[in-house]
């Protein structure tokens, strides 16, 4: 088949490489322009566009899909199907319509539960039990789609958001390789979405990754895994130079009292507002992640302080 790949972030490589694999024809990827990233803020292209090069398609680069000149360029690809995977851009009627077989979207969650933006994220943070992926048939509205194919996966009670990342970009370019083969035959069925079980994944906001020990270990627990390992999950503390903000990558829930916030042992383990977290790996500003008992090693607290 012809296709038109749309995608932008390292969970639509798979995707693209399994469907190059396959034997399609992708006749052009689009995806976000290259960004100024890093500490000297040059121009980084996205992992889509890197891979899209290294397999010699066409890469389009458009600050948005509105318009004639876009349609038109859209147009003459000749596409059967666009395969669409966090590419980045709200995609008009117009394009939705163009190539015969519509615009298939390869979606991280079990619709309709976590339509939005950070559905991995959303989903671990809520303390989801089960998640997986769906092939959609686009249209309009917000991941609103009939959907033609689902896979489901557990998640597992210690799982960071990248590990489960990494698990459904490989299922999704799995289920997405079978989807388009069926819908070569036609043989891809569409199921509309129950309209019940409806949630919304927003985007995750800079605020949100703040940890209040006064709430139970368990939510905590979820949202350091949530945001594990961006942006990640943080504290405040007195090192022993001032205030600073350390980033928690990976915790485990554990046993051990004490005020909110209150470093409890060496291990270390901090007491929340009910139960505590073991700190199994910690990031401070600048530096490598080490572990919760390296990073004591290298600070002045002790059993009894207090982390904001």
């Amino acid at each position: 088949m012809r296709i038109v790949f749309m995608g932008t972030p390292q969970f639509a490589v798979p995707t693209l490489s399994a469907i190059v694999g396959a034997g399609h024809e992708v006749v052009a990827a689009y995806t976000r322009a290259p960004r100024p990233a890093g500490r000297g803020m040059a121009e980084r292209s996205s992992p889509v566009e890197l891979a899209a090069k290294r397999f010699g398609i066409e890469v389009v680069t458009p600050p948005t899909l509105r318009g004639d000149e876009g349609v038109e360029r859209f147009v003459g690809h000749a596409a059967h199907v666009a395969v669409v995977v966090a590419y980045g851009l709200i995609l008009p009627k117009t394009i939705l319509e163009l190539p015969a077989f519509g615009c298939l979207n390869l979606h991280a969650s079990l619709l309709p539960r976590w339509r939005g933006a950070a559905p991995i994220q959303r989903a671990i943070m809520a303390g989801d039990e089960e998640t997986g992926i769906c092939v959609m048939h686009m249209e309009e509205g917000l991941d609103t789609g009939p959907v033609g194919l689902v896979e489901r996966v557990a998640i597992g009670e210690d799982m960071t958001a990248g590990e489960l990342h990494d698990v459904l970009a490989e299922l999704g370019a799995d289920a997405m390789t079978r989807a388009l083969a069926a819908l070569s035959r036609e043989a891809l069925l569409f199921t509309p979405q129950p309209t019940h079980g409806v949630t919304y994944a927003s985007k995750i906001r800079n605020d949100e990754g703040r940890i209040d020990w006064q709430l139970p270990a368990r939510p905590l627990h979820d949202l350091v895994r949530a945001l594990s390992p961006h942006p990640g999950a943080f504290f405040e503390a007195d090192l022993g130079k001032g205030t600073e903000r350390v980033k928690v990558l990976r915790a485990r829930l554990a046993e051990g009292s004490g005020g909110p916030g209150v470093l409890v042992d060496r291990a270390p383990t901090i007491a929340c507002g009910t139960g505590a977290l073991r700190l199994l790996t910690v990031q401070r500003a600048g530096k490598s992640p080490v572990s919760g008992e390296e990073f004591l090693r290298g600070v002045r607290l002790e059993p009894g302080a207090h982390l904001a």
